[in-house]
């Protein structure tokens, strides 16, 4: 039998299901963060205080205090923030605006009701008489006489057209300004309070002497004018400007022993030429740095720009009659003042000048009779030689600031017995001695030497009329002496001098032979005013006359070389330092003449009138800048500037190097050969 094949499946293990969880509906008003408090917890009572401290104001704010200096922390605290602020016109009804404010609306609201009133009541008549209400009520146009104005007020506008703007720019130069810095100390401030201390003192005893002097029955300012002199005069050589004078004419002695010292002395002249330098400080800035452009363009003519003017008030009515400048310092010079009128002869005057300090001279000596010429000493700046108009020669030291010379000449040692027109220093003599020589119109030319303490003269020429000086009659020779108007020494041979004389000619002489001339040059036909050595070529000088002409010479040639006539009498000449071919020369019209014979041989560069109404009477070159100074016979001295024109110099050339002197040697040399080779044609 077979088996039958059981069909029965396996049960397979029944799962448990998982028990359901039932989730709670989601409260949608409660925030996640908040705290599942108790019914205990919600009936407790938790008190908060609010106040008006800012949690986020600073608590340690710190602030620099200036007394202390440092810083300190503030107590103040500043608590108050706003978080909503509106301005409105809102008020409370309880308040007297308030109440008035309703006031007024009740009264309107009344005024309109009274018009609706009248105005039902006017209607209602009109229709039981039968008439038609008028258009406009007269009511309507009444003047409320609530008008504040007492005028009748109509408003009435129009449309205009808008004005056009237009614009105006000016464009000016800013005003100058200046910085002024000033510091005090305990010293100064110590220093005020005992001059006004003693300014009070001085008033006391001024008062107190005025009422003596009128008990004695004198005159009070006289008396005070015969005590402040000596004061006066001892400020007068340390500063020169109206604030401290102001203080030595109230006689204040405290400022005087200050000023008494050397330290002070410098420092107040330091200071007043600082602010004499700001106040000419276009002037000062022309004189370093100014050159005419317009020079380019204009071949073969210059200008002369306008410096400074100086000026003494002691010198009102008197003649520049000498100028020099220091070899040491080349901002100071010296100038003379004299009288060339021999009918109105009077004092004399020596004023010391800076180009730092224009406005007041900074040396000042007197003479007896006027000045007629000066000279500084080449090695010893403070050495000024001097000769006036009686003959008299004197040596004055700047050093040693008082009014008298060191040296001077009287008539037992010979001094000269007519006007001195020249001197000039030479070097050191054979026993090492100071010496100089002079000219005059007595017909000498003397050597004065110093030795211990007075000049000693030695005549080493005697002038005679051409012609007579082989007369043997004491008498005769006297009559027929020259006088001497001008001389000068050659650079290159010591011994060797030219002068001028009143007769016109020029004769050319030698220390060693003082018996005669060695040359008599005789194309002047007047006074000769001025002879003047070439300082680059040795046998070379000029000359300058009343006849209107400037001469250039040959020292070798008997004739003169070439001959300028400026028109009018030439007072002054001079060679220029940086040049052997410029030279200038003024006139008795006030007009400077420039010449550059490199340039122009027979007409001057520059023809400018440097015065107006005066004569210029001397000019002189600076040795080291291209400026030049001219006095006249007012008193007054110019200071003038070349332009680039009028200060060429020879350049070297690179195929031929030569030094700058010796090519201008050579550039003057041709010139006065072809000038030579003119006149050689000419005669013939």
């Amino acid at each position: 039998m077979a088996m039958r094949r059981s069909t029965r499946r396996k049960k397979e293990p029944e799962v448990a299901p998982e028990p359901v969880i039932q989730e709670d509906p989601i409260d949608y008003s409660k925030p996640k963060d908040q705290l599942d408090l108790t019914e205990e917890q919600k009936d407790m009572d938790i008190p908060r205080c609010l106040s008006a401290a800012n949690p986020n104001a600073p608590l340690n704010r710190a602030e620099f205090s200036y007394k202390e200096k440092a810083f300190k922390v503030s107590e103040v605290i500043q608590h108050t923030m706003f978080h909503f602020k509106f301005d409105g016109w809102l008020l409370e009804k309880k308040t007297e605006e308030g109440k008035t404010q309703m006031e007024l609306e009740k009264a309107r609201e009344a005024e309109k009701e009274e018009k609706a009133q009248a105005k039902f009541e006017k209607e209602l008549m009109a229709k039981d008489s039968g008439e038609g209400l008028p258009e406009f009520d007269d009511a309507d146009f009444a003047l409320d006489l609530r008008i504040r104005n007492q005028f009748d007020f109509a408003e009435r506008a129009s449309q205009t057209f808008n004005l056009t703007l237009r614009e105006r720019v000016m464009s000016t130069e800013p005003p100058p300004s200046s910085t002024v810095v000033g510091n005090v100390n305990q010293a100064e401030i110590y220093d005020t309070y005992i001059r006004e201390i003693e300014r009070q003192n001085y008033l006391k005893e001024k008062a107190e002497r005025e009422k003596l002097a009128q008990k004695e029955g004198r005159d009070p300012k006289k008396a005070e004018a015969e005590r402040v002199a000596p004061v006066q005069e001892k400020s007068e050589d340390v500063v020169h400007s109206e604030a401290f004078t102001q203080f030595a004419e109230r006689g204040i002695t405290c400022f005087s022993v200050l000023c008494a010292g050397a330290a002070m002395s410098r420092s107040l002249k330091i200071i007043e030429r600082m602010v004499m330098q700001n106040f000419y400080d276009e002037i000062t800035m022309d004189y370093k740095y100014w050159n005419d452009d317009a020079d380019a363009y204009k071949e073969g003519e210059g200008s002369l720009l306008p410096l400074w003017k100086f000026y003494n008030d002691r010198a009102r009515r008197k003649h520049v009659t000498a100028l020099s400048w220091n070899s040491h310092y080349p901002d100071m010079f010296a100038a003379g003042y004299g009288s060339y009128d021999f009918l109105k002869q009077g004092a004399g005057l020596i004023c010391c000048f800076t180009l730092k300090n224009p406005s007041h001279p900074e040396y000042c000596f007197s003479t007896e009779s006027g000045v007629m010429c000066l000279d500084f000493h080449p090695q010893h700046p403070s050495l000024i030689a001097v000769g006036c108009y009686d003959g008299t020669v004197m040596v004055y030291d700047v050093r040693m600031k008082v009014n008298r010379p060191m040296y001077f000449s009287t008539i037992k040692k010979r001094k000269h017995t007519d006007p001195v027109w020249q001197v000039i220093w030479q070097d050191e003599d054979i026993g090492k001695n100071l010496n100089f020589y002079s000219i005059s119109s007595d017909g000498r030319v003397t050597n004065w030497a110093m030795i211990k303490n007075e000049l000693e003269p030695t005549d080493i020429m005697i002038l005679q009329v051409t012609g007579q000086k082989d007369r043997d009659d004491e008498d005769t020779s006297l009559t027929g002496l020259a006088g001497g108007t001008c001389l000068d020494f050659n650079p290159y041979s010591a011994h060797l001098f030219v002068l001028g004389t009143e007769e016109g000619k020029i004769h050319k002489c030698s220390k060693a032979y003082n018996s005669q001339y060695l040359e008599t040059y005789e194309d002047h036909h007047m006074s000769i005013y001025a002879v003047k050595w070439n300082p680059f070529v040795e046998h070379v000088f000029m000359s300058a006359s009343a006849d209107w002409t400037v001469k250039i010479w040959d020292h070798r040639c008997k004739a003169s070389m070439m001959s300028f006539d400026l028109n009018n009498a030439v007072g002054d000449v001079g060679w220029a330092p940086f040049s052997s071919t410029v030279f200038v020369a003024v006139t008795a019209d006030g007009k400077v003449n420039v010449f550059d014979l490199n340039e122009n041989k027979h007409e001057p560069l520059c023809d400018q009138k440097a015065v107006k109404k005066s004569k210029l009477t001397h000019v002189v070159f600076n040795p080291q800048e291209p400026i030049i100074l001219v006095g006249d016979d007012k008193g007054w001295i110019s200071c003038l500037k070349l332009s680039p024109n009028l200060r060429k110099i020879a350049t070297p050339d690179k195929e031929n190097p030569k030094t700058p002197k010796e090519l201008e040697v050579e550039k003057l040399t041709r010139i006065l050969v072809s000038a030579g080779k003119a006149q050689a044609e000419a005669s013939q």
